[in-house]
């Protein structure tokens, strides 16, 4: 019985490394696409563009509307963002202070392109040249001569309201940031010359579907010069683009772009710790922890290009004075900037999911939570559903602060033991247990209540006995490395895999795995895919927006 056990995992084996092997050389599937839709920028790439094109002196920082998250990503849900009343004040009064900071005395002679003999009267010739240039940038195209002629009579009429040609262009400028051609990136459409009938992506939306995956920004002035060459409608032309992407150091925003959606750090907006119980845990402890994870993230994937899986593994990250003292070790650093930091071989740290940022965002406010914890692993990392607890489940058992058992494992046992409960418990609680070395606040402990605490449990029916042990069970775990193609498709393309994506989807899973796991070589076969830029077929290309003229303006 043992040979023949042997001998049927050899075969397994064996036919699981030629099916990698064969996925690698694979033809890629043909891919159902998604409808052209029109995607609110996200708050980080308005940032982005802002510094890109005017500077980091200029941006403020804002935030506007949140998201929803859908699917697993907040990304998702910017095709169905709806601007409120509240929200367009803000991206007003947000584009009012932008433009003022661009106009200055401090900025202006950077960024205006020209010399104005006289500042009290209009130039429409600046204003033609300033506007055509960034108007280009801003809006991810050329502008047409009617837009151009607007953005530069509104410019000319506010010169001669404020007697200033600054001012004018201030006003202008901030008409522009507030349109739905800048606010809003359109999967604009135009005839396909290879397919009568049908449509494609414009070469400046294809533009736009690149940078933004891979540098979470707008597309700079070689990106767009490509599209208005055609140079993105030819697989060479995207190759030689998507290389150029790559190997800019701005890919590392654009992974930290993703990986931040991916683990849902929208959340930290609303992370709070009672700080009676976690004085050492404050709004900066929250940040630099948050950066900690993105830190070591993005030196496992794209400056080592590693393996992915071994973020989940890892006991190398950064360090600062600011989290040293919440890890209780000593950081090499004597200002508040970041050094390289590897856990010692007895620490029970291994992997993102045992730093503090994981840890506390993922419990209550005044203690730990191996549910929230166990969930977080179910669903941001294995791509596993799990459903919220019914409206009337009793908590008493688990909160009584006079409750002989001790632990939270015993305490657990109460909701695993109750019929509604015990599903999804007995999903989440044995890997939340695993962290329960770590309080609230993620900082390391050994006992709960004066008892030792035991972390042992299994994962899909990997058995492990500590923290270390979890993370090679989660490294090794298929639906790690599955979670993360399907969730980055997703994010790449805009919407949800459907029905007619799963034979793409299950290629990229399989390429992934004959590729090492490398997140790069990942990121560039889905930008080099026609699945990529595939639109389903409409009876009409969307509507698109169009700058306001004088009338609407005035109403």
């Amino acid at each position: 019985m043992i040979r023949i056990s042997a001998r049927k995992l050899l075969s397994a084996t064996l036919l699981a490394a030629v099916a990698v092997v064969a996925g690698c050389n694979a033809p890629e599937p043909k891919s159902a696409g998604g409808s052209p839709e029109m995607r609110r920028l996200t708050d980080q790439q308005y940032h982005n563009i802002m510094v890109d094109v005017f500077g980091a002196g200029v941006d403020i920082g804002a935030k506007f509307d949140p998201l929803q998250r859908t699917e697993g990503l907040s990304t998702l849900s910017t095709a169905t963002a709806r601007v409120t009343p509240d929200g367009f004040e803000r991206f007003y009064t947000t584009a009012r202070i932008v433009s003022g900071n661009v106009v200055d005395e401090e900025h202006r002679a950077t960024l205006v392109p020209c010399d104005i003999a006289n500042p009290a009267v209009a130039d429409d010739a600046c204003a033609t040249k300033f506007f055509k240039d960034t108007g280009r940038l801003l809006f991810r195209r050329a502008l047409s001569e009617k837009e151009l002629a607007f953005f530069v009579k509104a410019a000319h009429e506010g010169a001669e309201v404020h007697k200033d040609f600054y001012q004018g262009l201030g006003v202008a400028l901030s008409a522009m940031l507030v349109t739905p051609e800048f606010l809003f990136v359109a999967d604009a459409t135009e005839a396909d010359p290879a397919n009568a009938g049908q449509q494609r992506l414009t070469g400046y939306a294809k533009a736009a579907r690149l940078s933004f995956l891979l540098w979470n920004t707008a597309p700079d002035d070689v990106l767009l010069a490509a599209a208005e060459k055609g140079d993105l409608h030819t697989k060479a032309g995207v190759e030689r683009q998507v290389t150029r992407l790559i190997e800019s150091p701005n890919l590392d925003q654009g992974v930290r772009a993703f990986f931040a959606d991916f683990l849902d750090f929208q959340k930290f907006e609303t992370l709070e710790k009672d700080p009676v119980i976690y004085p050492t845990f404050t709004s900066t402890v929250a940040d630099d922890a948050r950066e900690q994870v993105l830190r070591t993230i993005s030196d496992v994937v794209v400056t080592r290009d590693a393996d992915y899986r071994d973020v989940f593994t890892t006991t190398k990250t950064y360090m600062n004075r600011t989290l040293a003292r919440v890890y209780r070790v000593s950081a090499d650093r004597t200002d508040d900037g970041w050094s390289a930091y590897e856990f010692p071989k007895d620490d029970m740290r291994a992997g993102i999911q045992t730093q503090v940022a994981m840890l506390a965002l993922y419990a209550h406010p005044g203690r730990s939570s191996p549910t929230l914890r166990g969930r977080a692993v179910r669903e941001l990392l294995l791509c596993q559903h799990i459903p919220d607890p019914p409206g009337d489940v009793d908590f008493s058992l688990f909160n009584d602060p006079n409750s002989p058992n001790k632990t939270a494992r015993d305490r657990l046992t109460a909701h695993q033991n109750a019929p509604a409960c015990a599903g999804c418990h007995k999903l989440t609680d044995p890997i939340g247990l695993t962290f329960e070395n770590f309080d609230g606040a993620g900082q390391f402990r050994t006992t709960e209540n004066e008892v030792e605490i035991d972390t042992k449990g299994d994962l899909n029916g990997k058995p492990y006995i500590d923290p270390r042990g979890f993370a090679k069970a989660l490294h090794d775990d298929p639906a790690t490395s599955q979670c993360l193609a399907n969730r980055l498709y997703a994010y790449s393309v805009g919407h949800a895999p459907a029905q007619g994506d799963r034979e793409f989807v299950k290629y990229l899973e399989t390429s992934f795995a004959s590729d090492g796991y490398k997140f790069k070589s990942l990121l560039k076969r889905i930008a080099l895919s026609d699945a990529f830029f595939i639109i389903k077929p409409k009876s009409a290309p969307p509507a698109t927006a169009t700058a306001p003229n004088s009338e609407e303006k005035r109403s």
